[in-house]
């Protein structure tokens, strides 16, 4: 079953995601930076009014971010990637040893990805106090390491799919 529409919204939705990808490090880097030169204005803006016993939340929340750039290039990684792969797709020819490649470098992103975000959510609860809660979307996701487990599949999968076109062509 082919559906014509789902390439191009695969390929604008990576586009837009490789640009959101990098405002949001931008976005980060800013905060970050603000934290150093306007320590007291920011934290007070983001309703930490800095105090004696604030420090470690204050620095545990600057890791969080320097943590976040790190996951910039790797999601540009994922995203780089995948564009790659929907443009075989879209030349008819996705079972290519590159597209396996892909994926197995796309499934050691996104465990790391997932090693961060438990990093990331570890850094959350120990800077978490009873009277300043911070919520993150980090830490374990059931989904995220079933992605993981999928993509190092798939890319086996892709692998083999190949091989198996290869015999093929020999064949005939």
């Amino acid at each position: 079953m082919k559906n014509p529409s789902a390439l191009p919204l695969a390929r604008a939705t990576l586009r837009t995601l490789v640009i959101l990808n990098g405002l949001f490090g931008a976005a980060i880097l800013a905060l970050l930076i603000a934290t150093l030169v306007a320590e007291r204005w920011t934290f007070t803006a983001l309703g930490l009014p800095p105090s004696a016993g604030m420090e470690p939340m204050m620095a545990g929340m600057r890791a969080i971010a320097v943590l976040g750039l790190v996951a910039i290039p790797l999601n540009h990684a994922v995203l780089g990637r995948l564009m790659a792969i929907v443009e075989t797709v879209r030349e008819g020819d996705p079972f290519l040893a590159t597209n396996a490649s892909r994926l197995n470098t796309i499934a050691w992103v996104l465990l790391a990805l997932q090693l961060l975000s438990l990093v990331i959510g570890g850094i959350g609860t120990a800077i978490s106090t009873p009277a300043h809660r911070l919520h993150l979307d980090a830490g374990f996701s059931t989904s995220g390491w079933l992605a993981v487990i999928l993509t190092f599949v798939l890319a086996r999968v892709f692998a083999e799919g190949t091989l198996m076109r290869e015999d093929l062509q020999g064949v005939v």
